[in-house]
C-alpha cells in the first residue's frame, strides 16, 4: 500500500489488487462511521472514490498526516458475504454469446450457468452514471475485449471484458462481449440512490426466459 498527497485536501492510496482495494474501501467507510477519520462522525473525509487499483479520499482535513497513518493500518480482507446484495434478471441472448462460449470451449447454455453461479462485487462505477465495473469472474473466464468496437450497445446490455463484468445503463459506443440483457434500471435520478449499482455492493445475476 502506498499513499500521496494529492493537491490540498486529498490522499490518493495505490494498491496492489482488486481485492485490496475492496477491502480498503470498505475499511475507510467503516472508519469513517466511527468518526475514527475526524470530526463527530469521520468529517475528516468527505468523498471516498475507489478504482481499480487506487482509493482517492477527498476532503481531508490533515492529508499529509492521514497519508502516513493509513499505510499503517490493519485492513482485514473483504467478507464474501458482506455488502448489500443485488440480484439482476437477465435474458441470455447477446449477439457475442457463441463467442463467449467457444473462447471459453463451452456450449453457450453453459455461459449462463457460469456468470450466475458467481457473486460479483461492484470495484468501482464509472464511464457512464450507473455502470459498475464488477468483479468476481475466474481468472480463466477472463476475455479479450472486441477488436472492433460497436458504435451503439443498446441499454440493459450485460457485458464481460477481462476481468470485469458490466450492465450498459443507456445507450453508448462500447467493445465487450455482449451476452445478455436485462430490464433493470441501472441509473434512474428519480430513485434513491439513483444508481442501482454502488462500490461494495454485490450482484448475482439471475437468467430469466427471454
Amino acid at each position: 500500500m502506498r499513499a500521496v498527497v494529492v493537491g490540498g485536501e486529498a490522499v490518493l492510496v495505490e494498491l496492489d489488487s482488486a481485492a485490496e482495494v475492496a477491502a480498503l474501501h470498505a475499511e475507510v467507510l467503516r472508519r469513517r462511521a466511527a468518526g475514527e477519520l475526524g470530526g463527530a462522525a469521520g468529517g475528516g473525509v468527505r468523498d471516498v472514490v475507489p478504482a481499480a487499483r487506487t482509493v482517492l479520499l477527498d476532503g481531508v482535513r490533515e492529508p499529509a498526516a492521514l497519508a502516513e497513518r493509513i499505510v499503517r493500518w490493519e485492513v482485514p480482507p473483504l467478507e464474501e458475504t458482506q455488502g448489500p446484495l443485488v440480484t439482476v434478471p437477465v435474458r441470455y441472448d447477446g449477439p457475442d454469446l457463441a463467442e463467449v462460449a467457444r473462447l471459453w470451449g463451452t456450449a453457450e447454455r453453459e455461459v449462463a450457468q457460469v456468470v450466475g453461479s458467481v457473486v460479483f462485487r461492484v470495484a468501482f462505477c464509472g464511464f457512464a452514471p450507473g455502470f459498475g465495473y464488477l468483479t468476481g469472474l475466474p481468472e480463466r473466464f477472463h476475455l479479450p475485449r472486441r477488436a472492433t468496437p460497436r458504435t451503439a450497445v443498446p441499454a440493459g446490455s450485460l457485458a464481460l471484458a477481462g476481468e470485469y463484468a458490466g450492465v450498459y445503463p443507456r445507450s453508448s459506443p462500447g467493445g465487450w462481449q455482449l451476452i445478455g440483457t436485462t430490464d433493470a434500471v441501472l441509473w434512474d435520478p428519480q430513485r434513491e440512490p439513483a444508481a442501482l449499482f454502488a462500490p461494495g455492493v454485490r450482484v448475482r445475476f439471475e437468467e430469466v426466459a427471454g
